[in-house]
């Protein structure tokens, strides 16, 4: 089982900067945290939850939606079992509740379904 926290969120103008961190829980004894892919979903109201980035388990392959390409960055630090968003360039439509999530698939996905483990959210407010 995989508990995930996330945190960094605000309220920001248009062209700032904010970094997202997820920090894990893994209670598994035989899976570690180096073991799941990570990713960073959205959702804003009235719209359904959408991907954003994507980190495999290795760090070695990441995948972004092409609304934020040049703009967000994930990374992760298997020592402290954290995930992180870089967003420079927040935009208004860059506002919603960010979450991250855990699969076990191990690969960089775009695909909410192949995530095992959700946090909880944390808000990012863009005015313009």
């Amino acid at each position: 089982q995989v508990q995930l926290v996330e945190s960094g969120g605000g309220l920001v103008q248009a062209g700032s900067s904010l970094r997202l961190s997820c920090a894990a829980s893994v209670r598994t004894f035989s899976i570690t945290f180096s073991d799941y892919a990570l990713g960073w979903f959205r959702q804003a109201p009235g719209k359904q939850r959408e991907f954003v980035a994507a980190i495999s388990w290795d760090g070695g392959s990441t995948s972004y939606t092409n609304s934020v390409k040049g703009r967000f960055t994930i990374s992760r630090d298997n020592g402290k079992n954290t995930v992180y968003l870089q967003m420079n360039g927040l935009k208004p439509e860059d506002a919603a509740v960010y979450y991250c999530a855990a699969a076990s698939y191990g690969r960089a996905s775009t695909l909410s379904g192949l995530y095992n483990y959700w946090g909880q959210g944390t808000q990012v407010t863009v005015s313009s």
